[in-house]
């Protein structure tokens, strides 16, 4: 199997840079994971108090941006970078942020160490989300429609449950067992979610769980987590070399980072080269690198745009 080539923090930095980089903090990552759900309960408030289509639509977008930015925490916490303690961060990971969406830190632990390790060569199991581009335009806004109208969570999320009955019946395996096996997948996310429930019930507010956190889940969560993996690895060459080109940063302007790029999730070229270091360092990485002349080997785009023409077959950027 071949290793993706990896580089060394030493060849880039000194024993003085590189020390605050890697470190973990013990309440930077606990306060993003709270920033997280202050934003998506302020964002809640805001139908609450002024219910319109429009509050309820900047909502949805706000809140969908918000499960993507767990779904970042939780992802630092499969690198241990959310808190020093790893009983910690991986409860934090796990339950705070995998939790919520029905993500599940272990299991994606194992899974994404193998995409580091074999970043865009042939055992890479992130290939396939990178593989299929450039696609054309018709094709790339079919994928954006199938997610916002929900049919990529069904088809990734409530598909594969009903399969499993589907195989169960067919292999004669007993309804229990299978019922037993579909739970247990899914019952960190009942807790999370009936409690959430039950408290939004208990405020008179019980529409807001499907209206604001369902509805934010099974549309905008998909489509803004395909623009990402779409950015981060789309039309890179299969057995990339060069580890400053196995993945892609993109710069995220502020709109960018409230909707669909929180927690510095663009920096993904950095994160490749020093996986270890919490994504709230990630900028000061990039400005390093860019002080000593290294950001210019980097694969880079100049925003999410230029990326999606990319996908869609335009030119190539930088």
């Amino acid at each position: 199997m071949a290793v993706a080539a990896r580089v060394k923090p030493t060849d880039y930095f000194t024993p003085q840079e590189w020390a605050p980089l890697a470190a973990r903090s013990r309440w930077m990552g606990l306060w993003l994971v709270a920033h997280a759900w202050l934003t998506i309960a302020a964002a809640m408030a805001l139908v609450v108090l002024l219910p319109n289509s429009l509050t309820w639509l900047l909502a949805v977008m706000i809140i969908g941006g918000r499960q993507l930015g767990l779904a970042i925490l939780m992802h630092d916490g499969a690198h241990g970078c959310l808190h020093p303690e790893l009983k910690v961060n991986d409860w934090v990971g796990n339950w705070l942020c995998g939790a919520p969406t029905n993500a599940d830190l272990p299991r994606y632990r194992d899974y994404h160490m193998g995409h580091h390790k074999y970043a865009q060569q042939a055992e890479d199991p992130d290939l396939g989300l990178s593989a299929p581009f450039p696609i054309t335009r018709k094709s790339l806004y079919r994928k954006l429609i199938r997610d916002l109208t929900g049919q990529t969570f069904y088809k990734q999320r409530i598909a594969p449950s009903i399969a499993a009955f589907r195989d169960g019946a067919r292999k004669g395996v007993p309804l229990a067992k299978t019922a037993a096996g579909v739970l247990a997948f899914w019952r960190p996310f009942l807790i999370f979610n009936g409690l959430m429930w039950a408290v939004l019930i208990l405020a008179g507010l019980w529409w807001v769980w499907p209206a604001l956190w369902l509805v934010p889940m099974a549309t905008w969560y998909p489509m803004i987590t395909r623009l990402r993996n779409i950015a981060e690895h789309a039309c890179i060459a299969k057995d990339e070399p060069d580890p400053l080109r196995h993945a892609r940063t993109t710069h995220a302007g502020p709109i960018a980072r409230l909707f669909l790029a929180p927690y510095y999730v663009n920096y993904h070229c950095e994160h490749h080269m020093f996986m270890h270091v919490p994504c709230w360092n990630l900028p000061k990485v990039h400005r390093l690198l860019a002080a000593k002349g290294v950001t210019a080997g980097m694969l880079t785009a100049p925003g999410y745009g230029a990326v999606l023409d990319l996908a869609a077959g335009r030119p190539a950027v930088a």
